[in-house]
């Protein structure tokens, strides 16, 4: 398993509010990292879906706790980790605890919301969730477009 060159975590409290400090901090990766304006303005799209979801449901908007949020930089693509427990990523143990996802589950079982699950699906290359402790949603958009994003596009998660 390859690592990334760089990673950045963060820790933001669960409160709506918040919502634009991740929508800048991924427009100043991102944009470090060479991604075109578009794509910039998907993964803020999707980011703020993600953390959006963890303070509505992780929290059922009491404002309390914290959302994670990782951003795993490498050559080729950037992967965006949004967890709702607060806890500090293991990247290892994140990529081992994920499993294909059943497309045919009612949305309303999802945990992490229906809708914005599938708009971050529309938006990034790849989309993966781990439900173990809380739910990790991994998302992750390829730098350049190789043809492997777009082909591999899929949501995957494990219960």
């Amino acid at each position: 398993m390859n690592k990334p060159f760089d990673f950045v975590e963060m820790k933001l409290p669960a409160k709506s509010e918040y919502v634009g400090v991740l929508r800048l901090t991924i427009s100043g990766v991102a944009n470090r990292m060479g991604f075109a304006y578009e794509d910039i303005e998907d993964l803020k799209v999707a980011a703020s879906e993600a953390i959006t979801n963890a303070v509505k449901h992780a929290y059922n908007d009491t404002d309390q706790g914290e959302v994670t949020i990782g951003f795993g930089m490498y050559e080729d693509r950037l992967e965006v980790m949004v967890a709702d427990y607060g806890g500090s990523f293991d990247l290892d143990e994140i990529k081992e605890d994920i499993g294909p996802y059943d497309r045919d589950m009612p949305i309303d079982n999802m945990k992490e919301g229906g809708f914005g699950l599938f708009l971050i699906d529309a938006l990034m290359d790849k989309v993966e969730i781990n439900n173990n402790h809380g739910v990790i949603v991994l998302m992750t958009k390829f730098l350049q477009e190789n043809g492997v994003g777009q082909s591999d596009d899929q949501i995957s998660t494990t219960q």
